[in-house]
C-alpha cells in the first residue's frame, strides 16, 4: 500500500510504519489546537551537486511529524525523508527534520520546487539549488577577516544571513590569471516561502587580502549579485556576503555559485521557430575569442520559454533562457532601424527577436494591415533574463502614437515586460512597432523577443493555490479563475487529471459572459490512506465551433505579505493529498441543488460534524476571501451571500449554522451552477483549512 524507502544508511523503511504510527499518536491530541500542514521556512544547506546524493536540514512552521513523501519539479532529482527515532505513542512537533537529495549527473542545472507529503497534508513549497560545484556549508562565527571559512575553489557556498549585521566571509587562494563567477541565489529563492514578510537583500562584495574592495555588485539577477573577476596576482583573497540595509534573519539562506567555467547570461536571437537554424551570439563572461554557436530547432521541440544547456565549442553552456517559437522568427538585421523611416519591414504574423543594442537606442518594425485587422504584441525579455526594461508604441505612417504599454500582467502578478493587446488597425496602411528600454538604456545584455500575431478569443485559467489538503470521508474544493482574452465570452466546462486513486471529482464549469470562476469538488473515500499526488488542471470551451483552444491552469502558491495581505507566486505543481482525520469529520448539506427566481431568497441548512475534543471557531462560506478581496466565487452572476440573514460562525461546540442566498431582481437565467459550502479553520492569518460540503447545483429561473 505504500512505497519503500531508503534512507542514508541504506536501511529499508516502511512508509506506511510511519505514516500509522503518527495517526494513532494523533488521534488524542487533536483536541489541543487547529491541525496545521507544515508551511516550509529554509532549506540548508540550500543546494545540492549534480551527480551526488546529500543530506540537507529542512524547517517549518507547524509539525512535519509522519513526513512520508518528498516531491521534487522537474527530471533528474528525487527525495526521501530522513525520521528522527521516536518513542512509540509520542508525536514530537517536529518543526525541523532531515531530508535527502539524489541528483542526477545530468540533471539540468537550477532551481526546483519541492515540498514534503504529511498526515496532516502536503506543505507548502521550497526550493532548492541544483549546482555543479561541490557544496560547503558555512558552519560557526565568519563575520571578519580573522575569522573567515576557508574555501576551495570552484566550490558553490552555502549560508544565512541569520542576524542583524550579520557578514559572512569566506576565504580562498588564487593563482595569477585565474578567473571565477560568483553567482548568489537568495532573494529569488524567497519568493514562495509562505510566511517570510521581509526578503533578503544581498550584497557581494570580492577583498584584496589587505581588505581593499575589488568589485561588489548588489543586483544583477532582480536582488540577487553576479560577480566576475579575473585575479592578476597570486595569493589569498575574501568574499563577503551581507545583507545591503545590515538586516537579518534565520531563514535567509543563500548560495553562491563559483565557477571558473564560461557563463552566459543571455543569447541573442532570444526567440527561434521550430525547425529554425541560426548562429548564436553569447553574452556573459569567459566565453572565449568567439562566442558564438550554432543552434537548429527540432521541429518537435515543445515551444514557449525555457532554459537550456546551448552549443559553445565542444560543450554546454550553463542554462541559458530560450524562446521557442510557434511563428516564424525574423531575426533584426544589423541595419540602422532606429525610426520608422528605417523601420525593417516584416509581414504579420512573425516573431521578432532583436537587441536594444545601446543607449537611446529605439528598435523600428514597419507592417502592413487591413482596417478592422487586430493584432497582439507581446515582448518577453525581462521575464527570461534580459536587462530590457521594454517600452511598447504602435505608430501610424505619420509617427502619431496609436498605443502604447509599459508593464503587463499575467493573471496575479505584474511583469516589467509589454504587452498591446487586441489592437485594430484603423484604416488600410503601413504602421510601426518600435520597441526600447524605458529608461533609455541599452547593451549586449538587452535581447528580446517580440510576439506578433492576430488576436484571437482564447482564455487563460489560474489555480488560487498549489494544494489541496483532503481527510478520509470527506471533501475540497479547487477553484478555478479564467482571464478572457480578445473577446472571447463562452463556457468553460474544467477538467482535472492525475488524482489519488481514492479521490473523485466533480467537475464544474465557468458561466459564460461574465463569469469569472468555477469549482471543482473532490470527495474522498472514507478508507482513503495517506497518499499524494500532483495534478494539472483544464478547461475546455463548451463551444467546439468557436475553435477556442484547451488552456491548462497555472497553480499560484499563496503568501503572507506585511500588514497581513494574501499575495501570491506562479509555481511549478499543484498537489492534491489526503491525510489523516482532521478538525472535521464532515460538512452535511440539506439539500443538494436549490432554484431561485430574481429577487427570491432560499436557505441551506449546515451541519459540521467536529472531532472529539475539537472547539475552536468555524467559518461558513460559499465564496473564498480574504479580507476585502475575493480568490473564488462560482456562484452565478447576480447570486449573492445573504450574510444578515446566515449564520456562519459557529463557535466552541456549535455544529449548526446555515447559508442563505440571494437573487438579485435583475439576475439572468442560470442552469445547475456548481457551488459547495466551504467550513474554514484558521491557520493563521491568511491561511485556512478548508473542508466542504458535497457539491450542490444554483439556478436562476426566469
Amino acid at each position: 500500500m505504500y512505497p519503500k524507502r531508503s534512507n542514508a544508511s541504506g536501511r529499508v523503511i516502511a512508509i506506511a510504519s510511519i505514516a500509522s504510527m503518527a495517526l494513532a499518536a494523533g488521534t488524542a491530541s487533536r483536541a489541543v489546537a487547529q491541525t496545521g500542514y507544515p508551511m516550509l521556512m529554509s532549506l540548508k544547506p540550500v543546494a545540492a551537486q549534480r551527480g551526488h546524493a546529500s543530506e540537507h536540514t529542512v524547517k517549518s512552521r507547524y509539525s512535519m511529524f509522519g513526513a512520508y513523501q518528498l516531491l521534487v519539479s522537474g527530471d533528474g532529482v528525487s527525495g526521501e525523508i530522513l525520521h528522527p527515532e521516536v518513542k512509540a505513542g509520542e508525536e514530537p512537533k517536529l518543526q525541523e527534520m532531515k531530508v535527502r537529495f539524489d541528483v542526477a549527473a545530468d540533471a539540468l542545472p537550477g532551481v526546483r520546487d519541492y515540498r514534503i507529503v504529511t498526515p496532516n497534508g502536503v506543505s507548502t513549497l521550497g526550493q532548492l539549488v541544483i549546482a555543479d560545484a561541490p557544496v560547503f556549508m558555512e558552519t560557526g562565527d565568519n563575520n571578519a577577516a580573522d575569522k573567515a571559512q576557508t574555501v576551495t575553489l570552484p566550490q558553490t557556498i552555502c549560508g544565512a544571513i541569520e542576524r542583524a549585521e550579520d557578514v559572512d566571509v569566506f576565504k580562498f587562494s588564487v593563482t595569477a590569471g585565474q578567473a571565477y563567477s560568483f553567482h548568489v541565489r537568495s532573494q529569488r529563492l524567497q519568493d514562495r516561502i509562505h510566511d517570510l514578510q521581509q526578503h533578503v537583500d544581498p550584497i557581494l562584495t570580492l577583498r584584496h587580502a589587505n581588505g581593499s574592495t575589488l568589485a561588489a555588485s548588489d543586483n544583477f539577477f532582480y536582488g540577487d549579485p553576479l560577480v566576475h573577476y579575473r585575479f592578476e596576482q597570486a595569493g589569498d583573497y575574501f568574499l563577503e556576503i551581507r545583507d545591503a540595509r545590515y538586516q537579518g534573519n534565520q531563514y535567509w539562506e543563500y548560495s553562491i555559485e563559483v565557477s571558473a567555467e564560461p557563463f552566459v547570461t543571455n543569447v541573442f536571437p532570444l526567440g527561434l521557430a521550430r525547425g529554425q537554424a541560426a548562429q548564436l551570439q553569447f553574452v556573459g563572461h569567459r566565453l572565449g575569442s568567439e562566442p558564438r554557436g550554432f543552434l537548429n530547432v527540432s521541429t518537435n521541440e515543445r515551444s514557449g520559454t525555457q532554459w537550456r544547456g546551448l552549443p559553445l565549442g565542444s560543450q554546454l553552456t550553463n542554462p541559458a533562457p530560450l524562446v521557442v517559437s510557434e511563428l516564424p522568427v525574423f531575426i533584426e538585421r544589423p541595419d540602422e532601424n532606429n525610426t520608422p523611416t528605417t523601420g525593417q519591414m516584416v509581414a504579420l504574423p512573425t516573431g521578432i527577436s532583436g537587441r536594444i543594442d545601446a543607449a537611446n537606442d529605439a528598435d523600428c518594425y514597419n507592417f502592413a494591415a487591413l482596417k478592422g485587422e487586430r493584432y497582439s504584441f507581446e515582448v518577453i525579455a525581462r521575464r527570461q533574463q534580459s536587462g530590457l526594461d521594454s517600452h511598447l508604441r504602435i505608430l501610424d505612417a505619420t509617427g502619431k502614437q496609436l498605443a502604447l504599454n509599459d508593464d503587463l500582467k499575467l493573471g496575479k502578478r505584474a511583469f516589467s515586460d509589454s504587452w498591446i493587446e487586441n489592437w485594430a488597425a484603423p484604416v488600410d496602411g503601413v504602421y510601426t512597432v518600435e520597441i526600447r528600454d524605458l529608461h533609455l538604456r541599452g547593451g549586449p545584455g538587452f535581447v528580446y523577443y517580440l510576439q506578433a500575431e492576430r488576436a484571437e478569443p482564447y482564455f487563460e485559467l489560474y489555480v488560487d493555490t498549489d494544494k489541496t489538503q483532503l481527510t478520509p470521508g470527506t471533501n475540497g474544493v479547487i477553484f478555478v479563475r479564467t482571464v478572457r482574452k480578445n473577446g472571447f465570452d463562452g463556457e468553460i466546462q474544467l477538467a482535472i487529471d492525475g488524482l489519488p486513486e481514492t479521490v473523485k471529482a466533480t467537475c464544474g464549469k465557468i458561466l459564460a459572459g461574465k463569469g469569472q470562476d468555477g469549482c471543482i469538488v473532490l470527495e474522498t473515500a472514507a478508507d482513503a490512506t495517506p497518499l499524494a499526488a500532483n495534478v494539472t488542471i483544464r478547461g475546455i470551451a463548451t463551444d467546439a465551433a468557436a475553435g477556442i483552444p484547451p488552456a491548462t491552469a497555472q497553480p499560484y502558491q499563496e503568501t503572507y505579505q506585511p500588514g497581513g495581505g494574501r499575495g501570491h507566486w506562479p509555481v511549478d505543481m499543484h498537489t492534491v493529498a489526503v491525510g489523516r482525520p482532521g478538525d472535521l469529520q464532515a460538512v452535511q448539506i440539506d439539500t443538494t441543488s436549490i432554484a431561485l427566481k430574481p429577487g427570491e431568497s432560499k436557505r441551506i441548512a449546515v451541519t459540521i460534524e467536529r472531532a472529539e475534543g475539537f472547539d475552536k471557531n468555524v467559518s461558513l462560506d460559499v465564496t473564498y476571501n480574504h479580507l476585502n478581496s475575493v480568490y473564488g466565487n462560482p456562484l452565478p452572476p447576480g447570486v449573492t451571500l445573504d450574510k444578515k440573514n446566515s449564520k456562519t460562525l459557529l463557535t466552541g461546540t456549535t455544529t449548526e449554522g446555515h447559508i442563505t442566498l440571494t437573487a438579485a431582481k435583475d439576475a439572468s437565467p442560470v442552469e445547475s451552477q456548481q457551488i459547495c459550502i466551504m467550513a474554514h479553520i484558521s491557520l493563521n492569518f491568511v491561511m485556512k483549512a478548508t473542508y466542504t460540503s458535497i457539491p450542490m447545483t444554483v439556478s436562476v429561473a426566469n
